[in-house]
């Protein structure tokens, strides 16, 4: 999905992000991702499901860069969502709605801590540390 648009495959009637440009980017990603999250109704659970991830990858951003400086942070994403459970997506991507807090750190620590995680990192976040 495309920052400022969120696709219709999936859901009932055209589901459309307009994007302003004159709104500032973290403004806009809020409340981009408000509407999106309210039209989840009318999805399918595949596109649902994307929509929640999309969502959760931006509220587990800045946590990473922060927390986790010099970690490459797409894989670091990847693996990170690839590892959460669906209750922590959901809680996720609420809070990219809301803005992060102690719970969103706490949600993406506890994730980063699962040994699936952990070799997800090692496979993936080492190498491009040692490029």
């Amino acid at each position: 999905m495309h920052e400022g648009q969120a696709g219709a495959s999936g859901c009932q009637g055209d589901v459309e992000l307009i994007r302003a440009d004159q709104i500032t980017a973290v403004r806009f990603n809020r409340i981009g991702w408000g509407i999106a999250l309210l039209t989840l109704a009318a999805c399918s659970p595949a596109t649902q499901d994307q929509i929640a991830r999309e969502a959760a990858r931006s509220a587990i951003t800045p946590v990473l860069t922060e927390r986790f400086p010099g970690v490459p942070l797409e894989p670091a994403l990847d693996c990170v969502i690839d590892n959460a459970s669906a209750a922590q997506i959901r809680a996720l991507a609420a809070d990219a709605v809301l803005g992060a807090t102690e719970s969103t750190v706490e949600i993406v620590s506890n994730i980063v801590s699962k040994p699936e995680t952990l070799t997800c990192l090692a496979a993936h976040g080492l190498p491009a540390l040692l490029r």
